[in-house]
């Protein structure tokens, strides 16, 4: 039981990896390109799906490699992915945060 459901999630999320890898930019570009009503929590939200995508291709291809049925250059170049999107998560967090605290100090 708990092999087939590895597999399934591993299939699901080298899937995901894929497509996210191969539209990184382009749902956001086109939307914003398109002059259509896009705010900045579009753009958030997939940014943010954009990077869980990544995460889970690279904890897909951990364990496949694992399981023996990767590649370690396809590894490693899933965890270099992993670890930039995770870098960029974080640095839009502190930034989303910093601009929060500068808002809250402003006098009325």
């Amino acid at each position: 039981m708990l092999e087939a459901v590895s597999s399934t999630a591993i299939s699901a999320g080298q899937s995901v990896g894929r497509a996210a890898e191969s539209e990184m930019t382009a749902p956001v570009a086109g939307a914003v390109q398109s002059g259509g009503d896009v705010g900045f929590d579009t753009v958030l939200k997939q940014v943010t799906t954009d990077a869980i995508g990544t995460l889970k291709a690279g904890e897909a291809a951990s364990i496949s490699a694992i399981q023996g049925k990767e590649s370690t250059r396809r590894v490693v170049e899933a965890l270099m992915s992993e670890e930039q999107a995770l870098q960029t998560a974080v640095a839009v967090r502190d930034k989303v945060v910093q601009a929060y605290q500068e808002v809250v100090r402003m006098s009325i």
